[in-house]
């Protein structure tokens, strides 16, 4: 069994695909409609052929509901794992990312938020080695 796929919920596919490919540095995968349905997948230009992330419109109420609560309680919406936390705040700020937690120390390792400006917080996260 493989992970293959994992969904984000956001408010905006466009700014969403902007957001992740722009300033994450995603490549987008998938993007095609049926009718107002749009399937829009990004994935990791260092994998472009391992999991993706579907950035999914987020018109169901319960689904809205429980990304406004995740968002309001300070909840990643999804974690992002790189080699360099500090690196990578820094191209992202200066690509106008806005993050609520800059590169810091936890428990085994370093980790930054960052608003995807969809009503997601979004965690990278470097682990210590050891």
């Amino acid at each position: 069994m493989k992970i293959k796929l994992t969904s984000v919920y956001v408010d905006d596919q466009n700014k969403a695909l902007r957001f992740y490919t722009e300033v994450l540095g995603f490549a987008k995968k998938a993007d095609f409609s049926q009718g107002p349905y749009r399937w829009l997948t990004v994935a990791s230009p260092e994998e472009p052929e391992g999991t993706e992330l579907q950035l999914a419109l987020n018109n169901n109420p319960a689904a809205k509901a429980f990304q406004e609560a995740l968002f309001q309680q300070n909840q990643p919406a999804a974690m992002f794992f790189t080699d360099d936390v500090q690196a990578d705040y820094e191209r992202m700020k200066a690509r106008g990312a806005e993050f609520t937690i800059r590169p810091t120390d936890v428990t085994a390792s370093k980790i930054a938020m960052v608003n995807d400006t969809c009503g997601n917080l979004i965690q990278v996260t470097q682990l210590k080695r050891w």
